[in-house]
């Protein structure tokens, strides 16, 4: 059970925002016969099953085409290339590429509650409050600036800690499942499935992203070509009304939500329901105070050294075309 939820979960874990690397591949599904279209990108086919699932396009004025990455680093890559319009992550893969140059803009907002990031430690490990993970060794997944680091560096900070009053050490979850199962992690910063793994291997959740320890938040975004082409602001602002209406539609509608990620993402049952519980449940405008909430972020993985040049997260959004 351990390996299989492991193993299925390496093509899923884009549902859950992180930046990876790998292949890519593109579709194309036609969504009407206007002569417009949007190249949508997506990660591990998430918005494609959600829209696919939620039958969200029917009756729509324009095309998509929609390119499909791994992960949030490739699929951004491609936005900057021009070859994809729109980019989807969550708030730290978003703020990494605005940092390193991408030409977008922030034009519509996600929101989880955050319980798919956590902190688990092993139950033999003596640590039971986050004070207690002081001068310890912290592995995060999967990388320097996911959303596990920001849930680690936030925890302490909101303790009384520095981050310096920890040792992190990066891997990516697979490996340090493994380390941790054999007991050779005590502390694992992670999220998802692999937060569902650790538990089921001998872990105890020390604390979780839920209770804004994380932001929730995540990003649909479009490159500044598509912004200013003559058509379509007005086929984006389509879109995401229809995907408001798609993850509506998976809040109300889980279990047949999880089948349609074991379906189209080759995902088993117990993973699928996992991803689907995990996964983004509205869409919201870009207001003021999401662009707080997330300059916050900004701002903290800034002082750690994570974040480098900072992100001005109010000049970086166009709250233009989702009211």
């Amino acid at each position: 059970m351990i390996r299989r939820l492991a193993t299925a979960a390496l093509s899923a874990t884009a549902l859950l925002a992180l930046t990876a690397c790998g292949a890519d591949s593109s579709a194309d599904t036609s969504a009407g016969g206007g002569q417009t279209t949007l190249t949508i990108g997506d990660q591990a086919k998430t918005l494609q099953t959600i829209i696919a699932a939620s039958d969200a396009l029917k009756g729509a004025k324009y095309k998509v085409k929609w390119a499909e990455f791994e992960g949030a680093a490739p699929l951004y890559q491609a936005v900057q290339a021009g070859a994809a319009d729109t980019g989807y992550s969550a708030d730290l893969p978003a703020l990494q590429a605005l940092s390193g140059g991408v030409k977008i803009k922030n034009i519509a907002a996600l929101k989880n509650d955050g319980t798919h990031v956590g902190i688990v430690v092993r139950k033999d490990s003596g640590i039971d409050s986050v004070k207690d993970l002081k001068g310890q060794k912290v592995v995060v997944s999967s990388a320097k600036g996911s959303i596990s680091e920001y849930l680690l560096a936030n925890v302490l900070k909101q303790n009384g800690l520095s981050y310096k009053d920890v040792h992190v050490q990066y891997l990516l979850p697979t490996d340090a499942q493994a380390a941790f199962a054999s007991g050779k992690i005590k502390v694992w910063a992670t999220f998802g499935v692999y937060q569902a793994v650790g538990l089921e291997q001998g872990g105890r959740l020390l604390v979780d992203g839920a209770d804004d320890r994380v932001s929730g938040i995540g990003f649909i975004n479009a490159s500044d070509g598509a912004l200013a082409n003559s058509a379509k602001p007005l086929a984006l602002a389509d879109f995401l009304k229809r995907l408001s209406t798609a993850l509506k539609w998976t809040s109300t509608h889980q279990a047949a939500y999880a089948k349609a990620i074991e379906e189209r993402n080759g995902a088993d049952a117990t993973v699928a329901k996992t991803l689907a519980s995990a996964a983004y449940s509205q869409v919201l405008p870009i207001t003021s105070d999401v662009n707080t909430t997330v300059q916050g972020v900004a701002d903290l993985m800034n002082s750690i050294g994570v974040l480098d040049p900072n992100v001005d997260v109010a000049k970086s959004s166009d709250a233009s075309l989702f009211k």
